[in-house]
């Protein structure tokens, strides 16, 4: 089951968080709309008697303003050892206990999903329908659904359920039917493994509770890692795309948090420069556009391609007929909407 300390082991990194890095008109609430406990104020403070710790705040943040405290173990994990076996508190301790499902996003599972390739994925679940975290697990399902569509002949991993309860049977889930289920007892060295790291944990725990700020999250950073080590090997991964109708305005770099659109103004030519590696998929940029020309579609990515930069769109930002300010629609002829309100014309029957 669960090692409990004496404190909460979500941490709130407030410098992590989108609303500080770049104030919006309209505040990300990911995190508290997403808690199936709401255990998570308005202030992003935790209510550590509600929160069971099944992760679904870390999952849904796009930036790590939410981290549970064993990441950097979990990640170390993963990187070290030759088979990689997880379970959660309901599951049978077979491998490195995580909180929940929950607390694996989709580039973690796009990590764990390549990582397939050259060793053995499982992933040991309890009986998630009849668990209090079950919501988190089903937003967790829900990722990875996604990206087994748009990835359907990606590596192999196991997702078995097994329950922590002494006699009862281990049924199958999703993976490939020709890796065997693991044996239901768990190897001295994966035991070892883990009381080594939960003791490592309790001993840097008071510098994880520092308010730590970076600005690509960690999953990312491992992610980036693996393809690092492939740079042949493509992934799907959501990338911004640029539609036709792109009035050239140049407002959604103004507002993207991450620096993940810039653009570069050369007289009447706006261009827009996009770098995979640093967006968040917040959607801020696609939310603000008023022709609505942005939307992330999985793109086939490699390691160059996803830590370089790519060129999304030039084009020449549109002005006012009248009053020589920039538009930020399709209107025809180009009007700004205090010069079509005085007009009595609509920009918006364009």
């Amino acid at each position: 089951m669960k090692q409990m300390l004496n404190t909460c082991q979500m941490v709130y990194h407030h410098k992590n968080c989108l609303n500080t890095k770049k104030p919006y008109a309209k505040p990300c609430r990911l995190c508290i709309e997403a808690c199936p406990h709401q255990a998570v104020s308005e202030y992003r403070e935790i209510d550590a008697k509600k929160c069971t710790e099944c992760g679904a705040c870390m999952a849904v943040c796009p930036s790590d303003g939410f981290v549970d405290r064993s990441t950097d173990l979990l990640h170390t994990y993963l990187e070290e050892q030759g088979e990689i076996i997880l379970n959660c508190p309901q599951a049978a301790p077979l491998g490195f206990e995580i909180p929940c499902l929950g607390v694996i996003d989709g580039d973690l599972w796009l990590a764990l999903i390549h990582a397939a390739k050259e060793k053995n994925v499982v992933i040991h679940t309890g009986k998630c329908a009849e668990c209090p975290d079950k919501k988190a697990c089903a937003l967790s399902v829900k990722t990875f659904k996604a990206i087994h569509e748009s990835w359907p002949d990606h590596p192999p991993i196991v997702i078995q359920v097994s329950p922590d309860q002494p006699g009862e049977a281990a049924t199958p889930g999703t993976g490939s039917p020709s890796r065997a289920a693991l044996p239901q007892k768990e190897p001295a060295e994966k035991r070892g493994w883990r009381k080594k790291g939960w003791e490592k944990l309790e001993t840097i725990l008071p510098g994880l509770t520092a308010d730590e700020a970076y600005p690509i999250p960690r999953t990312r950073q491992l992610l980036v890692k693996r393809m690092q080590a492939y740079p042949q090997d493509k992934m799907p991964i959501p990338a911004l795309q640029v539609g036709n109708i792109c009035t050239s305005c140049g407002v959604c770099a103004a507002i993207c948090p991450q620096a993940a659109l810039t653009k570069r103004e050369n007289g009447d030519e706006l261009t827009l420069i996009y770098e995979p590696y640093k967006c968040v998929r917040c959607q801020r940029c696609v939310t603000i556009c008023n022709p609505k020309a942005l939307e992330f579609v999985p793109k086939q990515l490699s390691h160059r391609h996803y830590t370089g930069k790519i060129l999304l769109h030039k084009g020449s930002p549109k002005h006012c007929t009248r009053c020589g300010k920039l538009v930020f629609d399709n209107s025809e002829p180009p009007m700004c909407v205090a010069c079509a309100s005085s007009s009595g014309d609509s920009i918006f029957n364009a």
